[in-house]
């Protein structure tokens, strides 16, 4: 499974990229505006840290709405994948850019059968939202494992990316159920960095190293 991070944060996007873990970015409208910077400002910042898909959501309710921006964001750079909400207007959307070789992530997926109609109108990605579905006590990671399962019964190309993760729970889980992908924020990331086991273990290596030969740094 691929990670991508979810956050328009370039310092965020930085510090996780010198990991040589995240090969993608997605952003929405939500996390643009709490950075309060110039949208495209952002996007080539991105670029500079990370040589894979950028995510960039639409704003408008309508086809025609979504589509002119649509263009407009691919035209950033070459990485953009246009975001479109999972409508009856934003598949008319995603069939129009899919046909000009846009790439194209619905999101808001809560069921297979959203999946289904956004591989079916040419989605490059549908995003089922985990978090959100296990608010409503729904299993998300059952139903990433059932879009699976059709998507690969069916040979769908689609992939799919696990998003709405709230915990190292859940990240691990998308793993599990077969997910292509995880958008994953930086706070979640740096959780499943951690384990007490693994620093109990840095802290009995050091103890040891100092019983045999002191004090001296382990660098």
């Amino acid at each position: 499974m691929k990670l991508f991070i979810d956050t328009a944060n370039v310092e965020y996007i930085r510090e996780i990229a010198s990991y040589g873990i995240i090969c993608g970015v997605t952003t929405n409208p939500t996390l643009i505006a709490k950075e309060g910077r110039d949208f495209k400002e952002v996007i080539k910042e991105i670029t500079q840290l990370v040589d894979g898909p950028i995510s960039g959501e639409v704003i408008g309710l309508t086809a025609d709405a979504m589509i002119e921006e649509g263009r407009e964001i691919a035209k950033i750079h070459p990485n953009m994948v246009v975001k479109i909400p999972m409508t009856g207007e934003g598949l008319k959307a995603v069939k129009t850019l899919s046909s000009e070789n846009i790439k194209t992530n619905v999101t808001l997926v809560f069921s297979v059968n959203q999946a289904l109609f956004a591989a079916l109108a040419g989605a490059t990605y549908v995003s089922p939202f985990v978090g959100r579905l296990e608010d409503t006590l729904h299993e998300g990671a059952e139903v990433v494992s059932d879009i699976r399962n059709m998507f690969d019964f069916y040979n769908l190309n689609t992939e799919i990316i696990s998003a709405s993760i709230r915990s190292p729970k859940q990240l691990a889980d998308s793993a599990r159920a077969g997910a292509h992908i995880a958008t994953v924020p930086y706070e979640v990331l740096k959780k499943s960095l951690i384990h007490p086991l693994t620093d109990q273990g840095i802290e009995t290596f050091i103890k040891d190293w100092g019983k045999v030969f002191g004090n001296r740094s382990t660098k």
